[in-house]
Parts: C-alpha cells; structure tokens; sequence
C-alpha cells in the first residue's frame, strides 16, 4: 500500500478498526478528519494563526480534493476560530476523505445493507499489514524517548491528532493519561488545530449527553 500523503487519509486508516472491520469513533471522526486537513494546511504553509483564527498565506497551490475544498472555504470567507472550521462541514469529511481512498485503491468501498433494506457503505483496506505499521509507527513515536522536535512535524501532528480524537484503535484510555504530556509536546507545530479539535469533540459530547 502506498501511504496516503494526507494527514486526513493516515488518520482515516489508523481509526478502522481491523479486527471489526470498521471505523472506530464514528461519530466524531469528521471532527478529527477536518482538523487533520487544517493541520496539514498549517504544516503545508498554506494557514498561519493570527489571534486564534485561521488565516491564508503563501501561495495558492494544487491540491489534493480533500484539502483543496478546505482551503478554499477558508479563503473566501472572512478569519475565524480554528474551532469554528473544525466544526464547520464536518460530516462530509468522512465520505470525502474514504472516496478519495478509494480512487488510490488503499480501501475498497462495498455496499452492504442494514436488515436487509437500507444501503451503507462497507470499507475493506486493501493492504491490512501496511495499515497497521502506520498504526504501530505511532504507537511507537508517542511510546518512545525521542525529542518531540526531533520528530516528523507531520508525524507528530499525527499522533496528536490520534490521540485528541481519542482513537481507541490507536491508544487506551490508560495510554493516553499516561502520555499526555507526550502527546502535548507532539502537537506544538499545529497546537491551534489540536485544541480546536478538543474542543469541538467536547461541546459535541456535551450536546449528545444533554440530550441536544
């Protein structure tokens, strides 16, 4: 399997869940996706944050059609919060991102049905063992000694992001306790998009358990 070169398509990867055979989180998974295209956006030079908003730089450049879209919402609209694009079309990001994996054939899309009458879609990765070397080459950067500026930006932005949307096919709730400062020094290059995301996940969870 060829990695996927977007933030959005290896978290994607690392939330499927390869014993069930589906994705884990699912019902905050366009949360994190979203912000996963913010990060690469910021890592990319494409966004800069001014004040806790989100705001263009650079030049404008070909993208891939998950990130493209992203960028130019942001361009067209006036600055606002990391939190408030994280949030914003959410619930398009996991179809996007899982048809753009499909067009490179690192999954296969099928549809199934639900008591035999409505359609959904059923994802199989192509290449199980490469999926899970990226899921252990996380778990190793979050687990391991390395200085947190001797990593990968992206990499450390992917771990971070793994462990903010809480990806139980990732890190336990133990592991994440136990390696937050970790995760923490990891998220620095895109700190803004990162706790965003906490933030969005938490008013989401806040919502559902009022009953909102």
């Amino acid at each position: 399997m060829q990695r996927p070169d977007s933030l959005a398509g290896q978290l994607f990867l690392l939330a499927y869940d390869t014993q069930k055979k589906r994705l884990a989180s699912r019902s905050e998974l366009g949360y994190a996706l979203r912000a996963a295209a913010l990060a690469d956006l910021v890592l990319g030079g494409h966004l800069v944050d001014d004040g806790g908003k989100a705001v263009p730089a650079g030049r404008a450049a070909a993208l891939d059609p998950v990130l493209e879209p992203v960028l130019l919402e942001i361009r067209d609209a006036p600055a606002r919060s990391w939190r408030r694009w994280v949030s914003r079309r959410s619930s398009k990001m996991v179809p996007a991102v899982r048809d753009h994996l499909a067009e490179q054939r690192v999954i296969k899309v099928e549809t199934g049905r639900v008591l035999g009458l409505f359609p959904v879609p059923r994802i199989a990765l192509r290449h199980t063992p490469d999926a899970k070397r990226l899921a252990e080459e996380v778990r190793r950067t979050v687990r391991g000694a390395q200085p947190a500026y001797r990593v990968d930006p992206r990499l450390g932005a992917l771990c971070a992001l793994a462990g903010t949307a809480e990806l139980r096919t990732i890190l336990s709730r133990a592991e994440r306790r136990q390696y937050k400062a970790r995760l923490a020094e990891l998220s620095r290059p895109v700190e803004p998009v990162v706790t965003a995301l906490r933030k969005a996940i938490q008013t989401q969870r806040a919502a559902v358990a009022s009953g909102g």
